[in-house]
C-alpha cells in the first residue's frame, strides 16, 4: 500500500515537473520580438533590490516611448520607474498602480490619458502583454476580470499552458535561450529605439461620431485619484506629444480632462504641440509620428523633469549611496545602448 501511494506521488510530480517545464518552454518570452511583453515583470527585479521610486509613471505605449528614468536622475536626481505597456487599459494601469502601492510610496504618479478613450475590453494580445507580467495578487485577479474579452477565461491565466500549448509549431531559439532567465531590456521601463522615420504627410483624423469619453474611465479616474489622495501622493495627469491619426487626441476629449482635473485640482499637461520641448518630427520619431524614438524622448523627460523639479519641488536623491550606485550602473547600460545600438 505505500509502496502504491509512493508511486502515484512520484508519478504526480514527475507530471507536474514536465507541466512546469512545458509552460516554461512554451510561454512567449518577448526578448527579441515584441519586446514590449517584458516591461511589466521587469519592476519585481527594482523592488527585490530594495529600491525605491519617487516618481511612477503608469499608462500605455506613450509613457514607456517617452520618459526615460535613467535621464531624469542624470539630470535631476530624480528616482523613476515606467510601469507602461502596449495599450494598457485604465483599469489596468489603476490595479498595477494599487499592487505598486503595496511596495513602495512615491512622491507623484504621473498617468498617461490617451487609454481614456476606451470604454471596454479590446484584445486579448494586448491584455497578456501587460497581464501575464504580473505577479499573482488579488490585484492581478481584478485586473484580469476587469479586461477578458468575451473568448477568455481566467483559468487560461492561471494555467498558462491552456493557453499557449499550441506554440510549440512556433518554438524558435529564443525561446528555448529564455526559458530560465531573461535579461533586462528595457531602462527602468523605459523601451529604446533609436531609428528615425519623420512624418511625411499632412495629419488628418477622422471625425468623432460620440466626443464623450466612457464612464468607467472616469469611474477607475476617481479610483486612481482617491487612492492617490489616501497615500498622500500627488497624481498628475498628461498627454505625451504625438502627431499621428493613428493616436490623435481630439479637443473634445481634451476639454473632458481638462474639466475633470480643474474640478479636482489636478495638475494636466497636453504636450501635443508644446514648442518649448521643441519636439522635431523629422527626426524625434520613429514610426512616423506615432512614438518618440530616443532622441525625442529625451527632449520630453528634460522638459518635465524641470516640471518636477521646480514645481513640484521633488529633490535631488544624489546624496543617497544606494541609489547613486543602482542609477550609476543603469546610466552605464542606458548609454551603452544608445550608443552602439545600430538599428
Amino acid at each position: 500500500m505505500i509502496k502504491k501511494a509512493a508511486s502515484i506521488l512520484s508519478a504526480v510530480c514527475l507530471l507536474a515537473i514536465l507541466l512546469y517545464l512545458a509552460t516554461l518552454l512554451l510561454i512567449p518570452k518577448y526578448m527579441e520580438k515584441t519586446k514590449e511583453g517584458s516591461l511589466i515583470s521587469e519592476y519585481y527585479s527594482e523592488i527585490e533590490k530594495g529600491l525605491s521610486h519617487q516618481v511612477i509613471f503608469v499608462g500605455d505605449c506613450e509613457v514607456y516611448e517617452s520618459f526615460v528614468p535613467p535621464l531624469l536622475w542624470e539630470k535631476y536626481g530624480i528616482s523613476s520607474y515606467v510601469r507602461g505597456s502596449p495599450q494598457q487599459l485604465i483599469w489596468q494601469s489603476y490595479y498595477l498602480l494599487e499592487e505598486m502601492l503595496e511596495y513602495e510610496r512615491p512622491e507623484a504618479v504621473v498617468f498617461n490619458v490617451l487609454s481614456m478613450k476606451y470604454g471596454e475590453p479590446q484584445r486579448e494580445e494586448y491584455n497578456r502583454l501587460t497581464l501575464d507580467g504580473m505577479r499573482w495578487s488579488k490585484n492581478k485577479l481584478l485586473a484580469i476580470k476587469a479586461s477578458m474579452t468575451d473568448k477568455e477565461s481566467v483559468t487560461s491565466y492561471i494555467f498558462p499552458l491552456l493557453r499557449y500549448h499550441s506554440r510549440w509549431k512556433e518554438l524558435t531559439q529564443e525561446d528555448f535561450k529564455y526559458m530560465f532567465k531573461r535579461e533586462p531590456i528595457s531602462h527602468n521601463g523605459y523601451l529604446m529605439n533609436l531609428s528615425i522615420k519623420a512624418v511625411k504627410d499632412d495629419i488628418e483624423a477622422s471625425p468623432l461620431i460620440d466626443s464623450s469619453l466612457p464612464d468607467i474611465c472616469f469611474d477607475y479616474l476617481d479610483k486612481m485619484r482617491e487612492l492617490c489622495a489616501k497615500k498622500g501622493i500627488r497624481l498628475i495627469l498628461v498627454k505625451a506629444p504625438t502627431n499621428s491619426w493613428r493616436y490623435w487626441w481630439y479637443d473634445e476629449w481634451d476639454r473632458q480632462i481638462c474639466a475633470y482635473a480643474e474640478r479636482f485640482g489636478i495638475d494636466y499637461y497636453n504636450f501635443i504641440g508644446n514648442e518649448e520641448i521643441a519636439i522635431d518630427w523629422s527626426k524625434d520619431t520613429y514610426d512616423g509620428g506615432v512614438h518618440l524614438n530616443v532622441y525625442g524622448a529625451e527632449k520630453m523627460t528634460k522638459y518635465f523633469g524641470r516640471l518636477l523639479s521646480e514645481k513640484y519641488n521633488i529633490e535631488s536623491r544624489w546624496e543617497s549611496a544606494e541609489l547613486s550606485s543602482a542609477w550609476r550602473e543603469k546610466l552605464e547600460n542606458f548609454y551603452e545602448e544608445r550608443n552602439d545600438k545600430v538599428e
